[in-house]
């Protein structure tokens, strides 16, 4: 397994965060995008400051940008980081994308999917030509005529962040990684099932992807108190990271086992009972899906991840700088540990 962290880079506390973790041998950083900063000029700004770490969006709003300007950026990145940038790219949701965006949120997996043919269409130097049922181009009975980038091809591996079956599936087919979420390794399967399958219809298996999983990281004694606080934050992710009728990372959890935990929750949110939904969270979600506890027993729980496939643990670091720093060198070592143990 290799260790990737999660910063948002607006400090120089948050760069030399990066540059300490890429000395402490971490493998890549991933830069959020949601309605502030955007990720990829903190990553121009990090090429130029390292010199191993790969450099990811973690992840790039599909519709922020028109396809054909997502890849410019990927391209322009990968040239310059030489050859060291992945992009993450996510749907995002309808109240992000129509609220702050104006882009109208419809039929996620298929723009996708568009999208990701177009940016590896520009990215090998294709002349552009597309016709689906999002994106068509040339636009028809316009003026334009097919054209190609005017940059040398160059390869831009592609990370979908996914949880709906649909979308897994579409993942295994096309993408390079996944980024997790909402993810308890010990039920794995129901995310990997739908990866699998949609591999193999590209003839690939899951061994063919990276698949990345972000997780809070927390070298603690107090391992309840941690437990706590993390579930109590998965408050506001099933209250309200979409809809009553649509919340990607509610149906995520209801496939693994906890639907009548977050309904209960999903209930209390929308009444407005925001502390109720808050103490309603199950501490299994917070300590399931993150990595919480003392030395011995995050290590049990990476034996976990190992055992399930993941390849790329993505951590979340905490606040402190100096702390964060701490904990993704202690990170480092006990992946290391876990990995010698697997090849023995």
């Amino acid at each position: 397994m290799r260790v990737g962290v999660a910063s948002l880079v607006s400090t120089t506390e948050h760069v030399e965060f990066v540059i300490e973790a890429e000395r402490c041998g971490v493998d890549s950083v991933w830069v959020p995008e949601m309605w502030g900063q955007d990720a990829l000029t903190p990553l121009a700004y990090l090429a130029a400051r390292t010199t191993t770490i790969r450099l990811a969006t973690g992840i790039a709003q599909i519709g922020a940008r028109t396809p054909a300007a997502l890849a410019m950026a990927a391209m322009s990145m990968q040239l310059l980081s030489g050859g060291r940038f992945l992009l993450g790219l996510g749907t995002s949701g309808p109240q992000v994308m129509e609220a702050w965006h104006g882009f109208k949120f419809r039929s996620p997996v298929a723009t996708t999917r568009e999208t990701i043919d177009i940016v590896r269409a520009i990215a090998r130097g294709d002349r552009l030509v597309y016709d689906g049922d999002v994106y068509k181009l040339p636009l028809p009975g316009g003026a334009g005529r097919p054209m190609r980038t005017m940059l040398s091809p160059v390869e831009v591996p592609i990370y979908v962040a996914a949880l709906g079956p649909l979308n897994l599936r579409m993942t295994g087919e096309l993408a390079d990684g996944w980024i997790g979420n909402a993810f308890v390794p010990e039920h794995a399967e129901v995310f990997l099932q739908e990866i699998a399958a949609g591999a193999s219809v590209a003839g690939r298996t899951l061994d063919d992807l990276d698949l990345v999983m972000p997780v809070a990281v927390e070298f603690t004694d107090d391992v309840e108190e941690a437990a706590k606080r993390h579930s109590r934050g998965y408050a506001f992710t099933i209250g309200a990271m979409g809809s009553k009728d649509q919340n990607f990372y509610t149906a995520a959890f209801e496939r693994q086992g906890f639907g009548d935990d977050v309904r209960a929750v999903q209930a209390l949110w929308l009444d407005g009972q925001k502390e109720a939904a808050e103490d309603r969270v199950p501490i299994d979600l917070g300590l399931k899906t993150n990595l919480l506890g003392t030395p011995d027993m995050i290590k049990e729980r990476l034996r976990l991840y190992r055992d399930a496939g993941i390849d790329t643990i993505q951590m979340k670091p905490p606040g402190d700088t100096r702390r964060a720093i701490d904990h993704a060198a202690q990170l480092v070592e006990l992946v290391r540990e876990v990995d010698r143990e697997g090849d023995g």
